[in-house]
């Protein structure tokens, strides 16, 4: 059977070109935030998808689960969300006179968890557990949940009524962060004529099942990262710890995310190893989220994915040197 065959770097790679020209035919003009969102998932990480309404979020998360033969659940978060509504329960059946489990939404492949902010905090940590650890605990009961298994979480940045803002705890188990943005005129014709009035979801295909998306997530550790591209990461975090201007600096955490991405990264472009560009592109989408500036900085003005720009172009790119091999996908 064909999730019984094991499979090789260049084999898998076929399969992860498909599935990105599959999502590419319904998510238009967005094919980095596309190849990010992938890149997240082949790493075993979470994604925070930080954008306005209307700009194809929830359309992006159905697709990905449709075409990687994943399960999908969507939780809207509302300010009178439970726990219980994201973990599950136990309920007394008095038929048989015993408590019984009703499993709550967050066992699946992949969950959109809409408009997260939109909760109270007890609430959203209901997630840190399912994000970190891949499992729930229900009245002392811990039970394991689907592999693979991602979070997608959304969350508006313009409208903050209502709204609790996501704890810095919370925002380090997301491993990027994707901005899908506008489309440009172009892009907005061609989205109007595909989805305007056809089902373009229901089309869709499944271009890889559950089996094989775990034996890639295992492959990409193979990929090749050389000890200068290593160090070379090391040197942008330790930058953040000790600049005057940040307040909460990048943690251990930080640097094994990006690690992962960068080799999820290269792995999608068609290489079994990681070059300092991989690392650069993926600097604001694994560490903007995760760093915090001083009060002074930000009513100056200042981002942190600003910030993050002129760190990079302060820090010296790796020569080319041993971390590029022969070796082509």
């Amino acid at each position: 059977m064909q999730n019984e065959i094991k499979l090789d770097l260049t084999a898998a790679a076929k399969l992860m070109q498909d599935t990105k020209a599959q999502i590419e035919s319904v998510i238009i003009g967005k094919s980095e935030a596309v190849q990010l969102a992938l890149a997240a998932f082949l790493a075993k990480g979470h994604i925070l998808l930080d954008d306005v309404p209307g700009t194809g979020k929830t359309t992006l998360a159905k697709t990905i689960a449709i075409t990687l033969g994943c399960d999908f659940k969507r939780i809207q978060f509302t300010p009178d969300l439970m726990p219980s509504d994201i973990t599950g329960m136990n309920f007394y059946n008095p038929q048989n006179g015993e408590f019984e489990f009703r499993p709550g939404p967050v066992l699946t492949n992949v969950l959109l968890a809409d408009e997260i902010n939109r909760t109270t905090p007890r609430t959203q940590s209901a997630l840190l557990e399912t994000m970190e650890e891949r499992q729930i605990t229900v009245d002392s009961i811990t039970r394991k949940l689907p592999q693979p298994f991602l979070v997608l979480a959304t969350q508006n940045p313009i409208d903050s009524e209502g709204t609790f803002p996501l704890p810095y705890a919370q925002r380090d188990r997301f491993l990027l962060r994707i901005k899908l943005g506008y489309p440009d005129p172009a892009e907005e014709i061609k989205i109007i004529s595909k989805h305007a009035f056809t089902d373009t979801l229901g089309s869709l295909k499944a271009i890889l099942n559950s089996s094989q998306l775990l034996q890639i997530q295992e492959l990409i550790s193979s990929v090749y990262l050389a000890d200068e591209l290593v160090q070379y990461i090391l040197e942008i975090v330790a930058y953040t710890r000790n600049h005057e201007a940040v307040e909460l600096p990048l943690s251990p955490r930080a640097s094994i995310g990006m690690v992962r991405a960068a080799k999820a990264l290269a792995f999608l472009q068609g290489r079994a190893y990681v070059l300092p560009d991989d690392i650069k592109v993926l600097v604001n989408p694994v560490f903007a989220h995760r760093l915090k500036l001083k009060k002074a900085e930000e009513y100056k003005g200042l981002s942190t994915d600003d910030f993050l720009q002129e760190l990079l172009a302060k820090i010296p790119i790796p020569l080319k040197g041993s971390f590029v091999t022969h070796e082509k996908l």
